[in-house]
């Protein structure tokens, strides 16, 4: 077990390399400047586009803005948000949130683009469904000289899917929350119980497609976010004279890098700090990774504009919202420096610390977050699959993903998310390099989708 930690560490750090990093921010900045900050005008149209005020059930696609939107996001608010902004400030220390925030904000203008992508160049696959995705607009958009970077892409996403991050942590929630307070002894066998449990409950799930999965997710998301804000809100009430202290601290520390922890990188302790916040931020709002353009790809909507806007709401509600309620959540009970827990297990922590039973509402949240990120996730690898070897065929890869909710539930923490950070930082190299090189096609719609827009509130139908 150590030697295959050490060899995913070495995955995960020869993966996220200064390249990488240029990649993400300094392509995401490129995309920012670029549309000129034209999509940030438009977040109050984007919030009408969501609450369905130009839905058209004719549209080609097959599940609302909405839906999109809360599959979207049942993937990235979970453990990102729990678990990820946990382990942020564990090893960087306050300052780790604001390269998230930093993170967040590029990752808004990538969202923008890739999910417009998504509408602009979604294909068919082998039954003749349309389909959207990085695959899909890299093959449609750059033509089938660039396939290598599709396949590529979906190697890694079959991968990248895999619910390794979510299962493992859900079980250390389940350990650390309700099983060893109450005396019961975790072993290898209570935790192949629990995987066993996830796997059924799954299985239910994900063969229902598509149209299940978006039901469910749209469903369960909302109501626990709901839930874990008005619990963290509660929190920083109770610590109100300890919130502002640590506010500024998350903008001092993010230059000073006082709490960081490891090795030096790029010439020095704030180099590690700003590539921890950035692979953080990117694990937890996954822009640029190419997650989300699948499942945007699949809304009912003939502007592909509009499902970019949308998609770029993400990140507000994921990171600059979720995560730093839970950095607050974790900073101002002061459990980060009074206890050696980590990841899920230091968030619940401070709701202990904080609330009575707040692990246990803690732990409601983590188990809806958890499960539905399991049913999207699945979504995504079948996508990737059924592109290589063809739609007949994606059901396979349902085999390989609840093979891992065993593996994830049987193993360290520290493993599985180096593996998938290392992953991911595949899956953002084919996504970003289209992403780029698609840009002035998108800024073109834009301008074009702008233009409509005005029009229509004019009286002129387009």
């Amino acid at each position: 077990m150590e030697t295959l930690n050490q060899l995913l560490k070495d995955f995960s750090s020869l993966a996220w390399g200064l390249p990488l990093l240029i990649l993400l921010i300094g392509g995401g900045l490129y995309l920012l400047i670029r549309s000129q900050f034209l999509p940030f005008r438009y977040i109050g149209h984007a919030i009408s586009v969501l609450r369905g005020k130009y839905d058209d059930p004719n549209d080609p696609g097959q599940i609302s803005h909405f839906q999109a939107l809360t599959t979207a996001l049942s993937s990235t608010i979970g453990m990102g948000n729990i678990a990820g902004v946990a382990l942020a400030i564990s090893v960087g220390g306050p300052g780790a949130m604001f390269w998230m925030w930093v993170s967040a904000i590029v990752g808004m203008a990538t969202k923008f683009f890739t999910s417009t992508l998504a509408i602009m160049y979604r294909g068919k696959d082998s039954n003749g469904e349309l389909q959207g995705g990085p695959m899909y607009f890299i093959t449609e958009g750059l033509g089938k000289n660039w396939k290598f970077l599709a396949i590529m892409f979906c190697v890694f996403g079959m991968l990248g899917a895999l619910p390794v991050v979510n299962v493992n942590q859900l079980k250390q929630a389940i350990n650390d929350i309700i099983l060893i307070p109450n005396g019961v002894e975790v072993s290898f066998n209570t935790n192949l119980i629990i995987a066993a449990v996830l796997v059924v409950f799954t299985t239910i799930v994900i063969l229902g497609g598509l149209k299940r999965i978006s039901s469910i997710a749209s469903k369960m998301v909302p109501s626990m976010v709901l839930l874990y804000f008005v619990l963290v809100l509660f929190i920083l009430g109770m610590n109100y004279r300890e919130v502002p202290k640590y506010f500024m601290m998350i903008f001092t520390d993010a230059f000073e890098a006082n709490f960081i922890k490891g090795d030096a990188v790029f010439g020095g302790m704030l180099g590690a700090l700003i590539l921890l916040g950035i692979k953080r931020g990117a694990f937890s709002n996954e822009a640029g990774i190419g997650t989300a353009p699948m499942a945007h790809g699949a809304a009912k909507t003939d502007e592909p504009v509009r499902e970019g806007l949308v998609a770029m709401l993400g990140p507000v509600i994921d990171t600059l919202i979720v995560c730093t309620l839970t950095a607050l959540a974790i900073l101002v009970t002061g459990v980060w420096q009074t206890t050696a827990d980590n990841g899920v297990s230091l968030t619940a922590s401070a709701f202990k610390d904080a609330l009575p039973y707040g692990q246990y509402l803690l732990m409601l949240c983590v188990f809806i977050f958890s499960v539905s990120s399991l049913f999207s996730y699945a979504y995504y690898g079948t996508k990737c699959m059924s592109f290589l070897i063809g739609a007949d065929k994606k059901h396979y890869y349902n085999y390989l993903y609840i093979s891992s909710i065993i593996l994830a539930a049987t193993t360290e923490f520290e493993a599985m998310i180096n593996f998938i950070d290392g992953v991911f930082a595949f899956m953002a190299i084919p996504t970003m390099v289209a992403t780029i090189l698609l840009a002035p096609k998108v800024v073109k719609e834009l301008k074009a989708y702008i233009i409509r827009l005005k029009q229509e509130k004019n009286g002129i139908k387009k």
